[in-house]
């Protein structure tokens, strides 16, 4: 509604007036049409009438702007305390005035004894309260109600203790009104914050349903997968397995197909018993067949038959040979 023109240290420019309330522009609003005016003069005027207070065109509410040039520039105006007719003759610029004024010793102040009505500069209230109120208190009643007595009510010899404990009760019964009305307050507020916290639990509790059964598939498929590949290599192993078998072995082209080793038959399998391996098969050769050798197996035992033909001087070689112990992968 803007600030009095007698508060403002010297003379003011015309321009900073308000041009509803011809005061010094509070929060000042700029029309489209150029017009300025105090926020709490024009926005009613502007919701009311819909037009310019000057009557130039027709606006909305929307269409007034903040100048912020204007304020930053009001703003450093020195203007007189709020509480100058109090006594304060402090003298700030209008951008300080709300600070000064929290912390001004002439603000008014209600005196806090119960039943005092007056209203005095923070500076006096202390001395007040103390030394010159009326209702400070003066002792205790000693006649039956134990209240505490006032200065007024000790000096004019005025107490009453049925009408003072009257009155007591129906301080405490407005201050038991006071406090329900603020439990039940605080009481509605709790509920509506349990009522959203429930919804939020409900909401994460679902969530983690969603995410358990999600990776409780996950797990059923890993299990099936794992239990999969352990048949598969259980099998592997089984195939693997060392077995003994005989093969029989007929010489070709003066050779059996296959070469021998003494020792183990990898370096690397430390564990292997020592014997004779088979290390080399010749292809398409004698022991190259279905049930033929195998490289890495171990020669157990070994018979020799030795047939000769009538019509061939050459013998012919019929080698028969069991291996035991063979590894397989």
């Amino acid at each position: 509604m803007g600030f009095e023109l007698d508060r403002f240290k010297g003379t003011v420019d015309p321009d900073f007036k308000c041009n509803l309330c011809n005061k010094v522009l509070e929060e000042p609003l700029t029309t489209p049409c150029g017009h300025v005016f105090c926020s709490g003069c024009v926005l009613p005027w502007v919701v009311q009438q819909s037009s310019c207070p000057v009557k130039c065109q027709r606006i909305s509410a929307k269409e007034l702007n903040h100048v912020l040039p204007l304020k930053n520039l009001i703003l450093k105006l020195e203007i007189k305390c709020d509480n100058h007719a109090r006594g304060c003759d402090a003298v700030v610029k209008l951008q300080h005035l709300a600070e000064h004024t929290e912390m001004c010793e002439f603000a008014p102040v209600p005196c806090r004894n119960r039943g005092c009505e007056d209203v005095l500069s923070l500076r006096d209230l202390g001395a007040h309260m103390r030394d010159t109120c009326e209702h400070r208190p003066a002792g205790i009643c000693d006649s039956g109600c134990g209240l505490t007595l006032t200065h007024k009510e000790h000096r004019l010899q005025s107490h009453c203790c049925v009408r003072a404990l009257k009155a007591h009760n129906t301080a405490l019964q407005c201050k038991i009104i006071s406090l329900d009305r603020e439990f039940k307050k605080e009481t509605i507020q709790a509920n509506k914050r349990e009522k959203a916290l429930l919804a939020q639990l409900s909401a994460v509790h679902s969530e983690l349903q969603m995410t358990a059964l999600k990776y409780q598939k996950k797990f059923t498929e890993y299990s099936e997968r794992i239990d999969s590949l352990t048949k598969s290599v259980a099998f592997s192993c089984k195939e693997s397995e060392t077995k003994s078998v005989a093969v029989v072995l007929l010489r070709e082209g003066g050779t059996l197909g296959f070469n021998i080793v003494g020792g183990r038959p990898c370096a690397e399998e430390h564990d292997s018993n020592e014997g004779i391996y088979v290390s080399k098969i010749v292809e398409n050769g004698p022991a190259d067949k279905e049930d033929g050798l195998q490289i890495h197996d171990k020669i157990l035992e070994v018979k020799v038959t030795i047939q000769r033909a009538p019509q061939d001087s050459r013998p012919n070689w019929v080698f028969s040979g069991s291996a035991a112990d063979v590894h397989r992968d």
